[in-house]
């Protein structure tokens, strides 16, 4: 993939997230693609990557807007910063304005995503919620395990 035809790819995944359009935004990723999401964990295939963006991301939030910045691509593998905002829906959190920046890492095949996983700092989006300390503390805690239990962090560390 040309760094031409990964920008355009972008655009169509951040105006599909943007929209809503789960359809459109499953369409971007190879038939078996992984979205591995620090929320709501990982989804393979079109269908459930369009269910998590329709039925998740969209339950959850209002005025998503989401947009990748940046990117890079050598052929098979991209990255790109991105900014992304929302006004969450979560009855506790109803209201609250958030905005995060990430990294995001695209394995690409074919012109599409096959596997898609994002670093993002997600303590500091649930400060701007105002989810209390020891919750969040929490769900950090069970982030970091989840790192450390992922098989090629592992390998690093057993270097």
């Amino acid at each position: 993939m040309t760094q031409d035809e990964f920008a355009a790819l972008l655009a169509r995944f951040s105006a599909a997230a943007t929209a809503g359009d789960g359809k459109a935004f499953a369409e971007c990723f190879t038939e078996d693609g992984v979205y591995h999401d620090y929320i709501y964990g990982d989804h393979k295939g079109r269908a459930e990557i369009a269910h998590m963006l329709e039925e998740y991301f969209h339950r959850d939030a209002r005025d998503y807007d989401w947009r990748m910045l940046d990117p890079v691509c050598n052929g098979n593998l991209g990255y790109a910063w991105s900014l992304s905002k929302f006004v969450s829906t979560v009855p506790a959190y109803e209201g609250k304005q958030v905005v995060i920046d990430g990294m995001s890492r695209f394995e690409l095949k074919d012109g599409l995503i096959s596997d898609y996983r994002e670093s993002v700092n997600g303590g500091v989006a649930m400060a701007q919620l105002g989810v209390d300390e020891p919750r969040l503390v929490g769900v950090l805690r069970r982030w970091a395990r989840q790192l450390r239990e992922r098989p090629e962090v592992e390998r690093y560390l057993r270097r």
